[in-house]
């Protein structure tokens, strides 16, 4: 089996096709249908991501053996060009719980659905959604609606800080629920961020996974 220059050893067949350069770009990535199980893919077609931690609490729980106590962390990734990543993790170290974030999150990243926010900006703007999008997690839900160009985001701070990420740089949001809750509130924004790109499936994306298929 063959390796990168970072000893990268690709175990699924999407990383096999990335080494082999068979697909070259995060997109193809994703269109192929694939699941995404190696950060490792991701390092190579989007390198120099920013990660964003948004949250770190301490969590205990009594075991047998006593109190154990663990961090729990929420990081959202993102190239600030379209694509964006969420996920929480713990450990029992704060540095150890970033980290496993961080690499979950490159595991959960998506290609945002960008546009232009008003019929007054340029066509083929790419500054806000293409669409209105709503996402929820627990109590919280979030909308996220389309806004032109020039607004800014109109979005508490964990929320711009994911939309930020994503590349969306205009936009309009609404939050209802226990919106102190920052892993809610940021789950909820990806959601919805994760929402409008699965509303349509391209038809060259469709070709390209039956191609994969075959």
């Amino acid at each position: 089996m063959s390796r990168d220059n970072n000893g990268w050893e690709p175990r699924t067949r999407l990383g096999r096709m990335v080494q082999n350069g068979d697909v070259t770009s995060m997109d193809h990535a994703l269109e192929t249908g694939l699941p995404l199980k190696e950060p490792q893919i991701v390092d190579q077609l989007l390198p120099g991501l920013d990660d964003e931690v948004l949250d770190i609490n301490m969590v205990q729980r009594m075991t047998d053996s006593g109190r154990r106590v663990k961090f729990r962390c929420v990081v959202a990734v993102g190239n600030r060009d379209g694509y964006l990543g969420y996920a929480e993790a713990r450990d029992d170290q704060v540095g150890g719980a970033i980290q496993k974030a961080i690499e979950v999150a490159k595991l959960n990243i998506i290609k945002v659905d960008r546009g232009s926010g008003s019929w007054e900006d340029r066509a083929g703007g790419l500054n806000s959604l293409s669409r209105k999008a709503e996402g929820k997690a627990g109590s919280v839900t979030v909308k996220v609606i389309p806004a032109p160009q020039g607004l800014g985001l109109a979005a508490a701070e964990t929320v711009r800080n994911i939309l930020e990420l994503a590349g969306v740089q205009d936009a309009w949001t609404k939050s209802d629920g226990n919106t102190r809750t920052t892993v809610n509130l940021a789950k909820a924004t990806y959601n919805a961020l994760k929402n409008a790109s699965q509303s349509r499936t391209p038809r060259r994306a469709r070709e390209i996974r039956q191609e994969v298929r075959e």
